[in-house]
């Protein structure tokens, strides 16, 4: 593992105590003497969402680490370093007003070893191990398969029959048993050039017990009718229904998008994506003179997620022992050990295009990568081991009006990015995309620390691209509106009716009514809408129907690369995003909400109707 401690500018020193939680002046830990047995306590104090570890340093020498949790949150003790089964070489939750003990420590090889919540990844932290240790040390990540890109659909009439298949994921061992759209995990790509009216049909072979199933094409412009509805126009098992796609916007071609296409059944999202219901859809860019990006093989989509799996290869069952629904004043709540705000799936290992540690052979040229966050709770922080620059050209909505150089892209889940990477100079090295989590309270604070892929560079090779000095961005909705139509407020709710305490996610105070509308818009119309976080977990929401344009990011300026059209937003605790856009050519019900999908399924969604 290449990251294996916290460096000392992402933590804080904290008093620390043997056995017990000091809260009087910070003092240095103390060193254990030869053959003494040091005992040492994590502790998580109220609000550890947003403060990290009370104890953030901790050291132990021969004895064990107990966790106190007295915060409302569960929470986690993660490793960030991995084991040879390339899971972490520790882990233990801790519910909330808990103590637990990290199992293991006495089998880890003396140094420091980085932990964090998989919850909260923000929460980081050092557990210095002192004295012989064990054997225990962490592994270098491998990367034994090759990177798979999904077939690819280019014809107007999409055929896709969902069915379980077996579906290779780990480099050894046996095959995955998935949901899948036709035998793959992704399912396949679809490429289609904007204005070219596609319609895809979705056939619903799932095994018995699955249910009825909606796909949405997230990102993309379509009626109501044909925009994955929650709980109506389900396709039921053996039935299928075909979605109608114009991909046109305001009567003028589709600009230029990366979407994708996932089931979006209400109460069910979350465990039918991790199931394997997710593929990507590609507008391709129209002709433009001078405008000459990779293509073919170096135009490379990348579905990166994750998974927990048994010592079998089989999926875990997250959802197993989910909260349980209650009734909420007409509404719905949910109970149980991982109600909302403990309702976070996250797994174990990361996979690209569905497979483990993948790499990818390319050529010392320039590579256009689309990149896809699919996980259905964490966000990635990506960048290459090297430092080489990521230079960002566009949204999943379209491309930016100018290229942005970044070393890093922060994609929540459902977020897209459009970059090129110029691999030249890099001839016979083996590069790493990994995600890296920013200092703390810095933008990307809580991304993952890991490893994801790896490319492997070989020679140089002809090369007729051009890194571009301008772009052919969509145009932006103008005038806006300097009136806010509507708010979004998303927060937590509690219930404590019925002799028993229910939580819920919110917009505005309440959990979804597919029933209730609760904002109307007309059609031709221009509006402008403010989201704000009441909560303490960031969130990142999704809108439907429309591409926005993004206004104002608490009272500023959005930063350059989301100065194009976007359909997701991070939001941070206590954080307004302003965005506007234009209703055109269709009515009917849409959904705004979530995209960490525990959070949607468990009421952190809301309709708006689109009235002529």
């Amino acid at each position: 593992m290449r990251r294996v401690a916290v460096g000392a500018a992402a933590v804080v020193v904290a008093a620390l105590a043997p056995v017990a939680y000091d809260v009087g002046p910070p003092r240095q830990a103390p060193r254990a003497s030869a053959g003494a047995v040091v005992n040492a306590t994590i502790v998580i104090e109220e609000g550890g969402a947003r403060k990290g570890y009370a104890t953030p340093r901790v050291t132990v020498s021969g004895g064990v680490v107990t966790v106190v949790n007295l915060d409302s949150m569960d929470h986690t003790v993660t490793s960030v370093a991995k084991g040879a089964d390339g899971l972490p070489v520790f882990d233990v939750r801790v519910r909330a007003g808990t103590t637990a003990t990290v199992p293991g420590v006495e089998t880890l090889a003396a140094g420091d070893w980085a932990f964090y919540c998989k919850f909260h990844p923000s929460m980081r932290g050092v557990l210095t191990v002192e004295g012989g240790g064990g054997g225990v040390e962490p592994e270098r990540p491998t990367f034994e398969q090759p990177l798979v890109v999904p077939p690819t659909r280019r014809g107007a009439q999409v055929r896709l029959v969902m069915r379980r298949a077996l579906v290779r994921t780990m480099p050894h061992g046996p095959r995955t048993a998935m949901w899948t759209y036709d035998g793959t995990y992704p399912g396949p790509t679809i490429r289609r050039r904007g204005g070219r009216g596609t319609q895809v049909t979705i056939v619903n072979r799932l095994p018995r017990g699955a249910g009825s199933m909606s796909t949405h094409l997230h990102g993309d412009h379509h009626a109501s009718a044909d925009d994955g509805q929650p709980t109506t126009q389900l396709i039921r098992r053996g039935d299928s229904r075909t979605y109608d796609y114009p991909l046109t916007v305001d009567g003028r071609a589709e600009p230029g998008s990366f979407f994708w296409y996932h089931d979006h059944r209400m109460d069910r999202t979350a465990r039918n994506n991790w199931r394997g219901l997710q593929g990507m859809f590609v507008v391709t860019d129209p002709p433009t003179p001078g405008l000459r990006l990779p293509s073919g093989a170096r135009d490379v989509p990348l579905m990166i997620s994750e998974r927990s799996f048994r010592a079998d290869n089989q999926l875990a069952d997250p959802f197993a022992d989910g909260p349980r629904m209650v009734g909420h004043h007409g509404q719905m709540a949910w109970v149980g050990p991982q109600s909302p705000p403990d309702d976070a799936t996250v797994g174990d290992t990361v996979l690209v295009n569905g497979r483990a540690a993948p790499y990818l052979t390319v050529s010392a040229t320039r590579y256009r990568l689309r990149l896809l966050n699919s996980s259905p709770f964490s966000s990635y922080n990506l960048t290459l081991s090297d430092g080489r620059p990521l230079l960002q050209i566009g949204t999943g909505s379209g491309l930016l009006p100018k290229a942005v150089v970044r070393t890093s892209v922060l994609l929540g889940p459902a977020q897209r990015a459009d970059v090129l990477v110029d691999f030249s100079g890099a001839s016979g090295r083996r590069l790493v995309l990994e995600s890296v989590p920013a200092a703390p309270g810095g933008t990307g604070a809580d991304a993952r620390e890991t490893a994801v892929m790896e490319f492997r560079v070989g020679d140089p090779a002809r090369d007729s691209s051009r890194l571009p000095t301008g772009l052919p961005a969509p145009t932006l909705v103008s005038p806006v509106p300097r009136r806010v139509a509507k708010t979004w407020t998303f927060g937590l709710g509690e219930d404590h009716s019925g002799g028993h305490h229910a939580s819920f996610w919110s917009i505005n105070g309440k959990a979804f009514d597919p029933a209730r509308v609760d904002h109307r818009v007309t059609l031709g119309t221009v509006e402008r809408w403010r989201f704000r976080n009441t909560s303490d977990v960031t969130h990142y929401v999704h809108i439907h129907a429309e591409q926005w344009r993004t206004l104002l990011r608490d009272g500023h300026a959005p930063p350059p690369w989301e100065l194009g059209l976007e359909d997701t937003w991070r939001l941070e605790p206590g954080e307004e995003v302003e965005v506007a856009a234009r209703f055109t050519d269709y009515t009917g019900p849409f959904m705004i909400h979530c995209h960490m999908l525990d959070h949607e399924d468990h009421g952190m969604m809301a309709r708006f109707d689109v009235v002529p």
